[in-house]
């Protein structure tokens, strides 16, 4: 992966990243648990999709995940999403899905692929990027972190206001980085099935996203898929 892979908007914030110690660790980190034989998800073409998608000066919401799914075929960049062909639905994206019909009357469940809502500058961002194949958070603490703060950043920088959605603790501790008043910050409990009963669901975040970016000139988000 290469910075001019990047839409024009993220490689002016980002290509310095690519260029410092940590990243250049973290690749050989992967380039090593390759040549071990480890089947590292997304495919590497696919692992900043996000970026690709939603270009900075396009983003509206960010939904902050934490890792990629670590079941085959499942991961493709964008954050809670799979592919068009997996079925069932991971819990989460689910339990997602629920809170949506129950917020907006709006029905997904015959996809899991949120392409649709990242082309509409919803930014479906994993904090970290890659996942070893069956082995949730194996990537954590190697260096993606402090790339995707750097993408945080780059996002509060904006003028324009933007939602971030932080699901779960481990999103939650992102709050220090998003510093601009005019940005909106939403938080409850992650909608894993370990947690959506625990404040995930009622909290009418979809509702609350398009009231806020109304009321902003911004344009409302088209939730349905």
């Amino acid at each position: 992966m290469t910075p001019e892979q990047l839409a024009p908007s993220w490689q002016a914030v980002l290509t310095s990243e690519f260029q410092k110690p940590y990243f250049h660790t973290l690749m050989q980190f992967l380039e090593q648990e390759e040549q071990q034989g480890k089947i590292i998800l997304p495919a590497k073409d696919q692992r900043f999709n996000a970026l690709k998608a939603t270009p900075l000066e396009q983003v509206k919401v960010v939904i902050l995940g934490q890792d990629p799914y670590p079941t085959a075929g499942h991961a493709h960049g964008l954050s809670f999403s799979v592919l068009p062909e997996v079925k069932p639905l991971p819990r989460s994206l689910n339990n997602i899905y629920k809170e949506l019909k129950d917020d907006l009357g709006i029905d997904n469940k015959h996809t899991g692929y949120l392409q649709a809502w990242a082309e509409q500058g919803v930014l479906l961002l994993n904090t970290v990027l890659s996942v070893e194949q069956a082995q949730a958070g194996s990537h954590q603490k190697k260096g993606w972190e402090t790339f995707t703060d750097a993408v945080i950043k780059a996002v509060n920088a904006q003028t324009h206001p933007v939602v971030f959605l932080l699901w779960g603790a481990h999103a939650q501790k992102k709050t220090a980085l998003i510093t601009h008043p005019h940005h909106l910050i939403l938080q409850s409990a992650h909608p894993s099935p370990l947690s959506a009963k625990a404040g995930f669901f009622g909290s009418r975040p979809f509702s609350k996203i398009n009231r806020f970016l109304t009321e902003q000139g911004r344009g409302d988000i088209n939730w349905q898929l």
